[in-house]
């Protein structure tokens, strides 16, 4: 059962961002093991619980180790995390619910980091068409958990037809999350008592986006099926006669 991290979590976390060598590392492994990957687990498994039944629901709690595409001198992550989202093949481009632990302290919410276009583009059309169903769950969040709301933003802005929706008609990628540094709560059970219930509030807002996504693929195939395949070559066919070599 998850209680809480701890100021060895933290410390160790900033060693990792000072000293990222495996020469720092190794000693200090079993800190890692005991006071990190241990408690993200059970964490992990307390904030997918009410996600559990949801078809092609999961979750993954990340690894300390970098993978190839980072620079060598960089072996380990000095933020950790957790992930709540359906199934798919880049988490990036995926509605997600996340969990992160770093020396500074926790965040967690929800982000859809880097969208495909055509993902925003129709969010941008959703708006236009109703606003009222996003911009009411935004308001709720904004007013029962204090949330903020972010994401990286177009160099040149968008035509927006609705004024109480044009700050999300610049998102190329959005994020509702809180940030939590006080120690009392980090160091207890409130930390994941907290994540649980936003996570919880913050699921509409990730199956609007999911419902985004899957209204593309749908119409993505629609068109695939419309379109006639091109006749491909003339298959060599094979001799009537079998030949001893």
């Amino acid at each position: 059962m998850f209680n809480g991290f701890s100021q060895e979590a933290l410390d160790f976390l900033m060693g990792i961002r000072l000293n990222n060598s495996k020469e720092w590392f190794e000693p200090r492994k079993e800190i890692y093991t005991s006071s990190i990957q241990t408690p993200l687990k059970e964490l992990g498994e307390e904030l997918f619980a009410p996600f559990a039944e949801t078809e092609d629901m999961m979750y993954k709690v990340g690894r300390i180790y970098r993978d190839a595409n980072f620079p060598p001198y960089l072996h380990y992550r000095d933020v950790m995390w957790i992930y709540v989202r359906y199934n798919a093949m880049w988490w990036s481009k995926t509605p997600t619910l996340y969990f992160e632990l770093s020396p500074e302290g926790a965040e967690f919410g929800f982000r859809i980091a880097k969208p495909d276009a055509v993902i925003m583009e129709r969010f941008r059309s959703q708006l236009t068409e109703d606003p009222k169903p996003f911009l009411s769950m935004i308001r709720e969040l904004k007013s029962s958990f204090g949330v903020t709301v972010d994401g990286e933003e177009y160099k040149r802005r968008k035509p927006c037809t609705v004024p109480e929706a044009e700050e999300f008609f610049r998102k190329k990628g959005l994020s509702v999350y809180l940030k939590v540094e006080d120690r009392n709560e980090l160091f207890s059970r409130k930390i994941a008592e907290h994540a649980s219930e936003l996570f919880q509030a913050l699921r509409p807002l990730n199956d609007y986006f999911h419902e985004l996504i899957q209204i593309e693929e749908l119409s993505k195939a629609l068109i695939q099926e419309d379109v006639p395949e091109e006749p491909g070559p003339e298959m060599v066919k094979a001799p009537t006669q079998d030949f001893m070599w």
